[in-house]
């Protein structure tokens, strides 16, 4: 039998003979260049990425239907001010559906694509490895560095893990993440060799069989016993990465325990510094009250973002070097203790967004620690100068204390006893010099949260009736 060419027949038949049920997807924009492998360099103990083009695209998010496209540039995106981004788009470096954008009032709507082109400038991250803890034919466990991103987002892209390893391991290569980790916080990530894998740990992190414990260091003398904050938090804005305790906010659960106190060395106050309005008032003078640090260990038992900041935050330790929720200049001289209303929201955003731009980024740890003003000078904010192929404002590296905060996922275990994986203590919560001989340098059974006995305490999975809904965190004796 011959063979013959069939006739050409329609790639999507319509279904009935006045509709077309197909539409095509709108146009996107590729990249004018991606380059491999990354342009990292190393210039003094930070990892850097030479400037290069890139295209992100984006489709239309539920809350920006029905709104002008620079407003949602304006709004949504830190990155660059608001002249950039009107510009950009009137110059055709912002399309719409791969066509330029015919306004800036023009209206984005649902299933709409925004691409933008930009010369990217990526934020320096720490130069350390990636550990790894555990890896076998279905996962990598690792030890994720402090003030590195897990996913491409905002202004980092190969300085991410997920591109790093991509860059270790060959182009073709897809790491899958299983569970996430804020930036600036280091510690144990499981990373899926394939999508089974990945599947398979995500769905016992999310079904609560995955205890987890962190390590933290915090402002003041944290009290001793079993600490429970079950306060909620409610996400305030994400442009700024601000989360709060509000009774309106998404169920929160925290335990608490401390592994070590350690006082001042001397009398004298290691907090002064000039860049602080100094007073005689009691009041504004709160938070110099918490003399010392502790290391305290923290079991989330559930996962919101910020979760242990926020709570810990609100207890009155916020973690002393985290440039959000230990900063002064933001929360005030409380900073943030026991706050739980919203009546200076809009005070604390504003006061937030200048940090890092106008301002260095603060917070009580460089008090603490005693940095002197030129590592203070030299944290990461705006120069002042321009870059010469897209007139971006750039910024200075970032000091030490800004590419990571004292929080790490120390021990993540299966409740089954099927696996378990920990790190050590990082250097910063071991005992500093001079400290007593006896000075925990490992966590032991008795400060340990995940021995935590759940049922006692009232927070055993399923049983809300026995959950502790007092107005302040209730303390528990172990």
């Amino acid at each position: 039998m011959a063979l013959v060419p069939s006739p050409p027949k329609d790639k999507y038949p319509p279904a009935a003979p006045d509709r077309f049920p197909f539409v095509e997807p709108p146009p996107v924009v590729i990249t004018p260049c991606d380059p491999w492998p990354p342009p990292y360099y190393l210039e003094d103990g930070l990892r850097k990425v030479k400037p290069y083009h890139f295209t992100y695209n984006t489709f239309c998010k539920e809350r920006w239907r029905g709104r002008e496209i620079l407003d949602i540039f304006a709004s949504e995106f830190r990155d660059r001010p608001t002249e950039y981004y009107k510009k950009a788009i009137l110059e055709g470096r912002v399309v719409l559906n791969g066509k330029q954008v015919p306004g800036l009032d023009t209206i984005v709507k649902n299933g709409d694509v925004i691409s933008h082109t930009l010369h990217r400038h990526e934020p320096p991250v720490s130069s350390k490895a990636i550990g790894i803890v555990h890896e076998d034919d279905d996962l990598i466990v690792i030890d994720k560095p402090a003030g590195m991103p897990v996913h491409p987002a905002g202004r980092y892209n190969f300085n991410s893990i997920i591109e790093l390893m991509r860059a270790d391991r060959g182009y073709s290569w897809n790491p899958l993440p299983c569970n996430r980790l804020d930036r600036l916080t280091s510690g144990i990530m499981f990373i899926g060799k394939h999508k089974q894998a990945a599947e398979d740990m995500s769905a016992q992190i999310r079904g609560r069989t995955v205890k987890k414990e962190y390590i933290t260091r915090v402002v003041g003398e944290f009290p001793e016993g079993e600490i429970v904050c079950e306060k909620p938090i409610l996400q305030i804005s994400p442009k700024l990465g601000l989360n709060r305790v509000r009774a309106n906010g998404k169920e929160a659960k925290t335990v608490f325990k401390r592994l070590a106190y350690y006082p001042p060395k001397d009398d004298k106050s290691e907090y002064a510094n000039e860049n602080f309005e100094q007073t005689s008032s009691q009041e504004s003078l709160a938070w110099q009250k918490l003399r010392g640090y502790s290391i305290v260990r923290c079991f989330p038992i559930t996962g919101r973002t910020h979760q242990l900041r926020v709570h810990l935050q609100y207890l009155g330790h916020p973690i002393s070097n985290d440039p959000i929720y230990a900063n002064q200049r933001v929360f005030g001289p409380s900073l943030g203790r026991a706050h739980s209303e919203d009546e200076n929201e809009e005070d604390i955003m504003t006061r937030l967004n200048r940090m890092g731009k106008e301002e260095v980024a603060d917070a009580v740890a460089y008090h603490d620690e005693m940095v002197d003003q030129y590592n203070k000078r030299k944290a990461e904010k705006m120069t002042g100068e321009t870059c010469e192929v897209c007139d971006t404002p750039l910024f200075s590296d970032p000091g030490a204390h800004e590419l990571g905060i004292y929080l790490h996922a120390r021990r993540y275990r299966c409740e089954e006893g099927k696996w378990d994986y920990e790190t050590g203590l990082p250097d910063w919560a071991l005992p500093p010099p001079g400290a007593d001989a006896d000075a925990p340098t490992e966590p032991t059974a008795e400060s340990d949260p995940l021995a935590v006995d759940l049922q006692k305490l009232g927070l055993e999975d399923g049983d809300e009736k026995n959950a502790t809904s007092s107005a302040e965190p209730v303390k528990k004796s172990a």
